[in-house]
């Protein structure tokens, strides 16, 4: 597991954000380079950096700066805030940026979001605000997507991320431990690599993210700020963490997934197959309706035949699936 160091910049300079909101940003210091190499000479693996002016008001200054990070560091810098666009995320990558992180963005086009991991593979992360309840928020936390935890990131997973940043909405990383379930939901959904962007209250919340353990596989990252800069431990502690958890440790009764017997395993694939294809018909009758409201019906009816296709290809994999239930309910028997 990694370890990422969290650099917000506003105006020009490094702030904390006490419960989520910019307009309760408190000015750390002057000098986000000078603090960023500071997590870096600590020992950090990655400095995750966040531009909160691109994101809550889309103004675009600190850009230089960031730049400036990117190319005076060496360890991989992820960028993220305000990346909306191909174009923006062309530019950081031009940058030098290791990966860009989408949010918003990401989860209301989908489209978007497949072109560019398909142009830029491995850059593309996206980041997942998730209620307790595990609706997805978006815009900052404001607004409720309607969307859940599961079929984002599956439809994520299918569009070609190179990670998810996964993220607790409302919950102060001072205050409240980790959901190691929301976690768990993660690990269980998909295959890609998944980062837990809410930072933790100390050493304990860190082992326990570091043993959560699902399909063979746990977290590939934990994003860490002020609750080392707080002083509730240091970079040296949390590094120690990340290496010190034996292997006979890696799985705690409360976070225990059953094993999945191998018909069951082969009907999950099988589901995950159907969910991914309707994704893509739902992504391209989207995209439909945008050329139709554009006057190119040809574009338009090319998609139709693309959503199709995707609803054969649906149907198919749900025809096998019924049939392998079928034979074996006449084992049974």
């Amino acid at each position: 597991m990694d370890l990422y160091a969290r650099v917000n910049i506003m105006d020009g300079r490094s702030v904390r954000l006490p419960h989520g909101n910019v307009a309760d940003a408190i000015v750390l210091d002057s000098d986000p380079l000078a603090r960023a190499q500071s997590w870096v000479e600590a020992g950090a693996d990655r400095i995750h950096l966040v531009d909160l002016d691109a994101a809550a008001f889309r103004e675009y200054g600190n850009r230089p700066l960031i730049d400036d990070i990117i190319n005076a560091l060496d360890v991989p810098v992820q960028v993220a805030g305000g990346i909306r666009s191909p174009l923006e995320a062309q530019r950081n990558i031009d940058a030098g940026a290791w990966r860009i992180v989408m949010g918003t963005a990401a989860i209301e086009d989908q489209n978007m979001v497949r072109d560019l991991c398909r142009d830029h593979p491995g850059k593309i992360v996206v980041s997942i605000d998730v209620r307790p309840d595990g609706e997805i928020a978006t815009r900052g936390w404001t607004m409720n997507s309607g969307r859940y935890l599961e079929e984002v990131l599956i439809e994520m997973s299918s569009a070609g991320a190179a990670a998810i940043v996964l993220a607790e909405a409302g919950r102060d990383a001072l205050e409240d431990g980790p959901d190691l379930r929301l976690h768990l939901e993660a690990l269980v959904a998909v295959d890609v690599p998944v980062i837990a962007g809410g930072g933790v209250r100390n050493l304990d919340d860190l082992r326990d993210l570091v043993r959560l353990q699902a399909m063979g596989r746990g977290l590939d990252g934990i994003i860490v700020g002020r609750e080392v800069t707080s002083g509730r431990f240091t970079v040296e502690e949390a590094k120690k963490v990340l290496i010190e958890i034996p292997a006979d440790q890696l799985t705690q009764e409360i976070i225990e997934t059953p094993k999945v017997p191998r018909s069951l395993a082969k009907s999950e694939a099988a589901f995950k197959k159907v969910a991914e294809e309707l994704e893509r018909a739902a992504a391209a009758a989207r995209e439909a309706v945008k050329r139709i409201k554009s006057s190119d019906v040809d574009a338009a009816m090319s998609r139709g035949l693309a959503i199709s296709g995707h609803l054969q290809k649906a149907d198919e994999v749900l025809s096998k699936i019924a049939k392998r239930h079928a034979f074996r309910d006449d084992q049974d028997d």
